[in-house]
């Protein structure tokens, strides 16, 4: 149950208040306390929060605590797989990644494969063939991919592998770490990377203009962003702040003989030297999963004056966002997808004048569509996960000199996945 007041720039409150149900956290034996403690909230700015255990202050979402607990959690993966006993890709909603679907990949690498010969038919392909993955999670997909691309390559006798330069990049070493033990059987072909999936271009500049092939996916959908709400026609910027229950503060708190109001610094040190810092380790990991397992976020809506004042991401500007707001309802809350335009930016310099840009994610693709549902942030394992505004990203590529187009994930039923694709314009 989270009770949003509004408040103007200054912090001063506003006369605008709304209360949100979220069903999947509601308890059934709570709810009418928190229902009427929620609207008793209205009426008081310093309500609702009795016995909170805040683990940071208001902020924008994209600078919210939760981006410190899904680095972590990427940087750490291993530790909570183990504890857990399953890996993070079991832990989705379908028990399974769409990145490793086996048709998906094959007609991914077909597609590629004709571009290359298309190219090459003109005399204009390049000695060496860059392709990249930024995200590599397991390193399935790229092993499948691999396979299947070597497969292709021997069937239609054309030479290409011995010529592949495929790039593993990810900001997790571990992560890399894995993948490459996943793509041991290409190891001559494979060259990982460490980088920032916000700007791939400031590690691979070498490579300006040659990468044929870049894929992500479900990596946007876990990049920080901003969100807006506008009612009545004005807009507002959605302000987030973590904290845990009473309760569940002091259950975790307990468990390591601390009291309730020491968890925001145990929190802190958690998140800058991950379960290391406890003396047992395992009982570190347990703190990890505890606290991100109880934590929850209020939220408030700072007025904004005017659309000079919202936080645009790179490759939009305010005509851009009028664009949007003509085409959203009236009454709307949507994504600033801020981590995503900002790795779309940084990523299309890399691609060859012929290359493209392929990305699998769960895309808003209208701005309509955002009154059909929430859209995030929620809470995977122990990742955060948000719809991508793929409207806005088809304005930001247009800026860029691309096309962007959504096809939908037609190879397993029931997927909410869409495939994003960008077409250079002449």
């Amino acid at each position: 149950m989270i009770a949003r007041r509004a408040t103007d720039a200054q912090g001063a409150p506003m006369t605008l208040a709304e209360i949100a149900v979220d069903l999947r956290q509601a308890e059934p034996g709570r709810f009418r306390d928190d229902l009427l403690g929620a609207v008793a909230s209205m009426d008081d700015a310093a309500a609702g929060g009795e016995g909170r255990v805040h683990l940071d202050d208001f902020v924008p979402v994209r600078e919210s605590v939760i981006w410190h607990f899904n680095r972590l959690f990427w940087q750490r993966v291993g530790d909570w797989e183990a504890a857990t006993g399953r890996s993070f890709e079991q832990a989705l909603p379908s028990g399974q990644s769409d990145a490793n679907h086996a048709q998906a990949v094959a007609d991914s690498v077909a597609d590629f494969w004709t571009l290359l010969r298309e190219i090459d038919k003109r005399g204009q392909l390049p000695a060496e063939i860059f392709a990249l993955e930024i995200g590599v999670g397991s390193g399935t997909r790229a092993a499948l991919w691999l396979d299947r691309f070597r497969a292709l390559d021997d069937e239609r006798s054309t030479g290409y592998y011995p010529r592949l330069r495929f790039l593993l990049g990810d900001y997790s070493m571990p992560t890399l770490d894995r993948a490459m033990l996943a793509v041991a059987g290409h190891r001559d072909a494979v060259s990982v990377i460490p980088m920032d999936a916000l700007n791939p271009l400031k590690t691979l500049s070498f490579l300006r203009y040659k990468v044929l092939y870049i894929h992500l996916t479900n990596v946007y959908d876990n990049l920080p962003h901003d969100e807006l709400v506008r009612r009545d026609g004005r807009l507002y910027l959605v302000e987030a702040r973590a904290y845990l229950r009473a309760t569940d503060a002091a259950r975790i708190a307990g468990a390591l003989g601390l009291r309730p109001e020491d968890l925001p610094r145990a929190v802190a040190k958690l998140l800058e030297a991950g379960a290391d810092v406890f003396a047992d380790r395992a009982q570190g990991v347990l703190f990890w999963r505890e606290v991100w397992g109880a934590l929850r976020l209020e939220e408030r809506l700072r007025g904004l004056e005017g659309l000079a004042q919202v936080p645009l991401p790179p490759g939009l500007d305010a005509s851009h966002l009028e664009d949007l707001l003509h085409e959203a309802p009236d009454d709307v809350r949507f994504h600033l997808s801020r981590g995503a335009a900002e790795s779309f930016v940084n990523t299309i310099p890399l691609l060859h004048p012929r290359g493209y840009l392929q990305v699998q994610d769960i895309f808003v693709t209208s701005m309509g569509q955002y009154r059909q549902g929430f859209r995030g942030p929620g809470k995977l394992d122990g990742s955060v996960v948000s719809w991508v505004n793929g409207a806005l990203l088809r304005a930001v590529g247009a800026r860029a000199g691309y096309d962007v187009h959504f096809a939908p994930f037609r190879y397993r039923p029931g997927s909410r996945t869409s495939i994003l694709y960008t077409t250079q314009r002449d």
